[in-house]
């Protein structure tokens, strides 16, 4: 059986469980909360890195990070599921993906700066700084969300998304009802998107 280090709360493990779910592979893999954190946690001798997902193969190898993980559970399942083979279809599911997980990423750097450090030693430039990456991208997508079959991008903007309602109470909702209109299709189509919900 296939092992997904993960922690309910993860934008990046999320997507990884949705994408095994469309692609009919969760029965096949276990579930294992990780501590990033805990240096005794064997996350660390799974991925050199300490970060979550990482999925343990079967002969005990490991792979980390999402995309690679997502790469890997499409190939398992036949290829072409999630990740469209034709270059065009396929480029924009991958550019798709990358703003999906850079909100994720400039998100979870905001999250870090103001609940790891003492307010006193914040630095809000580098909040602004992050904020503006989320903005200018919930902006892109807000003009135009996501269309087409359910991809890996999808997928990954969907989680974006949720982890947004998850950490600043869906502060981002206010701005951009049409992605908002997209979040509530995706979810309807997509049962493992509540499911998954930390």
């Amino acid at each position: 059986m296939l092992v997904l280090r993960s922690h309910p709360a993860s934008p990046y493990a999320r997507k990884i469980r949705i994408a095994a779910d469309l692609l009919g592979l969760s029965e096949r893999i276990e579930i294992a909360t990780a501590n990033a954190s805990d240096p005794a946690d064997s996350l660390r001798r799974q991925n050199p890195l300490g970060k979550i997902p990482t999925l343990v193969l079967e002969d005990g190898a490991s792979l980390y990070d999402s995309r690679v993980i997502a790469e890997y559970l499409d190939h398992l399942a036949g290829g072409g599921r999630i990740i469209p083979t034709e270059p065009a279809a396929r480029f924009a599911a991958l550019r798709l993906q990358a703003l999906g997980d850079g909100i994720n990423d400039a998100a979870l750097l905001i999250r870090y700066e103001i609940f790891s450090r003492p307010e006193a030693l914040r630095y809000d430039e580098a909040i602004a700084l992050q904020q503006g990456k989320i903005d200018r991208a919930l902006a892109v997508l807000g003009e135009v969300p996501p269309a087409g079959s359910i991809d890996i991008g999808h997928i990954a903007v969907a989680c974006a998304l949720g982890y947004l309602d998850l950490r600043f109470a869906g502060a981002w909702r206010e701005n951009h009802p049409r992605l908002v209109a997209w979040l509530e299709k995706f979810a309807c189509a997509v049962p493992a998107f509540e499911a998954t919900k930390a």
